[in-house]
């Protein structure tokens, strides 16, 4: 397995083992994955191995509908990220979670991430919890678009930064901090010229209460936690874990970094989960097609294949 753990690396062997054994006894397993799922991909994660936050302090939702100044900002720093992220593809870690779906070795996977990956690695089973950064919203008209056409728009109208370079944080907005916004021109509806915002949960609102009771009732039916690149600092992910202990359900978590629920972990696996997913799919499939022969063992419920 190019570039991932190998039945050779012992130790990340003996973790998959592990993890492959949860999700054997767990099948119903709801994933909860974060922004380090997505830092393979080439997406930057929010924050440092202890969980705290980098780089300058995000925008807020109800800063970005009262000013314009604020909305200025947004955009001309979206406009810099987005080349980046739109051209950001699935990882390895990604399409094995589709793989586990595919095997039914998990039930749904409930993201915090707005990148659409899950989606182009061919998993059916996902909400979003916080929006796509690929669709954009009137917040006059309700109108959607896709991106990609309000970043014809933003470049149509401010050439000037067409070559300018920075880091996409996951989010869609840039690590950098245009020196002047007073010519920025803003993108708008075309419909019916009204303010465009992306369809995404901006940090100061709320996930919708429709999407909220889906999230909950996902983890209502599933008979574990299995958080993936999160450190769990945002309440709106926390809370599932908090759920989960509530109702005896177990949890793993694979993370690189402390996690704000380790106090709660059953499992807890320090490794990247683009290394570690593809072996435990791996040993999963070789273990429902009784390819024993070749299958590293597993200990499975007290048996070992």
């Amino acid at each position: 397995m190019a570039d991932g753990l190998s039945v050779h690396d012992h130790a990340g062997h003996d973790r998959a083992v592990q993890l492959a054994e949860f999700l054997d006894r767990h099948p119903r397993a709801l994933v909860l994955t974060g922004a380090g799922l997505s830092t393979a991909s080439g997406i930057p994660d929010y924050r440092d191995r202890d969980g705290a936050r980098r780089g300058r302090p995000p925008i807020h939702g109800p800063d970005f509908r009262k000013y314009e100044q604020v909305r200025k900002r947004y955009w001309a720093r979206s406009m810099i990220g987005w080349p980046v992220l739109s051209k950001a593809r699935p990882n390895p870690g990604h399409f094995a979670i589709a793989g586990l779906e595919k095997i039914g070795n998990i039930g749904s996977v409930l993201t915090q991430n707005v990148d659409g990956l899950h989606g182009q690695a061919g998993s059916h089973s996902v909400l979003e919890l916080h929006g796509n950064i690929h669709s954009v919203v009137c917040l006059d008209c309700s109108a959607l678009f896709p991106r990609a056409f309000v970043q014809g728009q933003l470049a149509d109208a401010n050439p000037h930064l067409l070559h300018a370079e920075a880091t996409p944080l996951p989010d869609g907005d840039a690590s950098v901090e245009p020196a002047e916004l007073a010519d920025f021109r803003l993108p708008h509806c075309v419909c019916c010229a009204g303010t465009l915002m992306p369809n995404v949960v901006f940090f100061g609102d709320n996930v919708p209460p429709a999407r909220t009771a889906i999230a909950l009732d996902q983890m209502a039916r599933a008979d574990a936690l299995l958080v993936v690149g999160s450190s769990l600092m945002v309440y709106s992910g926390f809370r599932f874990c908090r759920m989960a202990r509530a109702s005896g359900k177990p949890i793993a978590a694979i993370n690189l970094g402390r996690t704000r629920a380790d106090d709660l972990l059953d499992i807890k696996i320090e490794e990247s989960s683009e290394r570690l997913l593809p072996l435990v799919l791996e040993l999963l499939e070789r273990t429902r097609s009784g390819d024993k022969k070749n299958t590293p063992s597993i200990q499975l419920d007290g048996g070992t294949l």
